[in-house]
């Protein structure tokens, strides 16, 4: 068995349920569908990797035969909780105790994200000086974390969904001396200035997330008056 595992955190794209920021200018549908593209992109990304254990953490639930389906090589968990934190962490420690030695988290927001990323994720975790990783994002939070062994407080404690994310959970690994180590700072697709840059990366080399340069082009209508 693999000793690395990694986690794609996942929701079914559903009208109304995702990628809600991006409503006006994109409808519902669209954002949806965009979502489902850059959701692709993610778990090829993920695939390719050697040597990983590729799961999906889901939600809802019921979404379990949607995503066997759009990724039959990977292992299945429901998201389990009320908030974004028990969910994150119930996956974590889950999959920790089936007995990986590597276990990160990484989530379905950012379809450029260079898989050199999510190597060099495990890469610090092979570090004896590392207790765990983040990947910071530019808003404050982070597309991924990981650790060797759980540090649920790491997750459990912090303001989710706000822009001090990345600074609680380094105040807590500060309190709790966990040594952490940070990838480089990426972005995630949350709202229309975010749009605006990954069109502009797509422009330059769409083989990075080809899904979601498909997507994105069928939008440049919607997009053509709020995009330079």
């Amino acid at each position: 068995m693999s000793q690395r595992a990694l986690i794609v955190m996942a929701k079914a794209p559903a009208a109304g349920r995702t990628k809600t920021r991006l409503c006006p200018p994109l409808t519902p549908e669209q954002a949806a569908d965009l979502y489902a593209a850059i959701l692709q992109d993610v778990l090829a990304k993920v695939a390719s990797l050697p040597g990983v254990a590729p799961f999906v953490a889901v939600a809802p639930a019921g979404a379990i035969p949607y995503f066997r389906q759009l990724a039959p090589n990977f292992t299945l968990l429901p998201q389990a909780g009320a908030t974004l934190s028990e969910r994150l962490a119930g996956v974590l420690e889950r999959v920790s105790r089936a007995g990986f030695a590597q276990v990160v988290a990484v989530s379905s927001d950012s379809p450029t994200l260079p898989a050199a990323y999510l190597e060099a994720a495990f890469t610090a975790l092979a570090e004896p000086q590392h207790d765990a990783v983040l990947g910071p994002c530019e808003d404050g939070g982070y597309y991924l974390i990981g650790w060797h062994a759980p540090r649920p407080a790491l997750i459990r404690e912090v303001r989710m969904s706000t822009p001090h994310v990345l600074r609680d959970t380094l105040a807590i690994a500060r309190r709790d001396d966990i040594r952490v180590a940070q990838l480089p700072v990426w972005y995630d697709i949350d709202e229309l200035a975010d749009l605006a840059r990954l069109q502009a990366e797509l422009r330059s080399d769409p083989a990075v997330a080809p899904a979601t340069a498909v997507a994105l082009s069928s939008l440049e209508a919607t997009l053509a008056e709020f995009l330079p």
